[in-house]
């Protein structure tokens, strides 16, 4: 008997669409059988002419505790990702202070639990003092972090020597190391030559060119070290042929986000602030290149970096548009920002589950709990209602960031359901249940 049948659905994997009553017991998946097949259970949900998914995985967003709770916490933080469907966040490292050491870890789990309302995978920063890793390593973080541009001294890698001696202290780990393909070289030489302020000289100091660089750079590096990578946000033509001719060097994966598949730099005439983030929008042409890549099944992952600021941090006026925080929310928005292109054509929705489910589950090490709908795995499930169109509204973010940069968007389906390991956490976009999360680590 189990404990809860959902029936009716077509249920949504990466491989594909099928017909099958979906049973859970224990917060688990634990079998799914033959629609209309005889069962018992002690609550059966209809779910009929709906889609199920599994819930979706954000392999990048900032949740910016402990320290930086004026633009977000774990509490909003997760609200949101509840309401957008998505059951599992990995939170950068980026905080006040960055989690360098074991310590500053095991205080930042210690600081969730009981109070993220979806599972949180916590990631840890690379810093200059390579011997701390050995003991993060103990903590099983989801991931690492190692940067190569516009980041403080202690924590910057902006050579390729730098890179690769990095790379070398994980050699035979069982972990990833994501790496942001900036270029600490040309962000200081178009700083020399461009000192206007304006988005131009924003635009200048991260050119395709720096993303290009490094990328190939960290392939490199990646390859001759023998470590895992995952290369963060890539969004020029420039960045994706790099990608697309050198990523079989490396064990590797790349990811993009929703802005860079929507916006060019043309809407930083109407939303200005709202959109400013590193890297910056592109042309329509690489953002054409990208949606190319996309649809052609080059970008692995698609995540946030959702990145939230206070509205009067945003609002404030600055000297340059380069001093204006940079980042903009996205936790709620990821689910329609994605059906979205499902809607165009673009994907499919087996096409949204891998890259948002399955494929960041299985790089940042949660591959046998998260990210699919099979036996065996966590009940993190999504209830797609394709018969009712939805609308993102900035009055509906519940992310201390105040607003959406998608606000007004329609998309041809509602979020009706979300489930955390087999129990109902938000119906009808409203959260029901008090903090739900637990933190999770890598799979060992």
């Amino acid at each position: 008997m189990f404990e809860t049948l959902i029936r009716g659905a077509s249920v949504v994997n990466a491989e594909g669409l099928s017909r099958r009553d979906v049973g859970i017991a224990s917060g688990k998946v634990v079998a799914l059988i033959t629609a209309g097949e005889a069962a018992e259970a002690g609550t059966v949900i209809d779910a009929s002419g709906c889609f199920l998914l599994p819930g979706l995985v954000d392999a990048h967003a900032h949740l910016r505790e402990p320290g930086l709770t004026h633009k977000e916490d774990f509490s909003s933080g997760t609200h949101a990702a509840a309401l957008g469907g998505v059951t599992t966040v990995l939170d950068m490292p980026t905080d006040e202070p960055w989690t360098a050491t074991a310590e500053q870890l095991a205080d930042k789990m210690a600081i969730a639990e009981g109070r993220i309302h979806v599972d949180v995978g916590l990631q840890a920063v690379v810093s200059r003092d390579l011997s701390l890793i050995p003991r993060l390593l103990d903590l099983a973080p989801v991931s690492f972090e190692l940067f190569t541009a516009d980041v403080p001294d202690g924590f910057l890698f902006a050579t390729v020597d730098a890179v690769a001696e990095a790379l070398k202290a994980f050699a035979g780990a069982d972990t990833l190391v994501g790496i942001s393909p900036g270029d600490q070289s040309i962000l200081a030489g178009s700083t020399a030559r461009h000192r206007s302020g304006t988005i131009a000289a924003f635009l200048d100091s991260r050119p395709p060119l720096a993303e290009a660089n490094g990328i190939a750079r960290a392939l490199v590096a990646a390859a001759s070290s023998e470590a895992r990578i995952h290369v963060r946000q890539i969004n020029s033509e420039l960045g994706v042929e790099t990608w697309g001719r050198l990523r079989g060097m490396a064990d590797a994966s790349v990811e993009t986000t929703p802005q860079n598949l929507f916006f060019t730099t043309q809407d930083y005439e109407t939303q200005g602030a709202n959109l400013k983030a590193s890297p910056p929008l592109r042309s329509p042409h690489d953002v054409d290149a990208l949606r190319a890549a996309l649809s052609a099944g080059l970008i692995d992952i698609v995540a946030t970096d959702h990145a939230p600021h206070a509205p009067a941090e945003k609002a404030a006026r600055y000297a340059a548009f380069a001093d204006i925080p940079g980042g903009m929310p996205g936790l709620q928005t990821l689910l329609p920002t994605m059906l979205r292109l499902v809607d165009e054509g673009l994907i499919a929705l087996s096409d949204l589950v891998r890259m948002c489910s399955r494929n960041p589950a299985e790089r940042f090490g949660l591959g046998r709990r998260k990210g699919r709908m099979a036996a065996g795995y966590d009940a993190d499930l999504l209830i797609l209602d394709p018969r009712r169109s939805s609308t993102i509204d900035s009055a509906d973010q519940v992310s201390r960031a105040g607003y959406t940069p998608f606000g007004g968007w329609t998309v041809k389906a509602r979020l009706t359901s979300v489930f955390l390991r087999g129990r109902e956490i938000v119906r009808d976009g409203r959260l029901i249940r008090p903090a739900q999360g637990k933190i999770v680590t890598r799979e060992s």
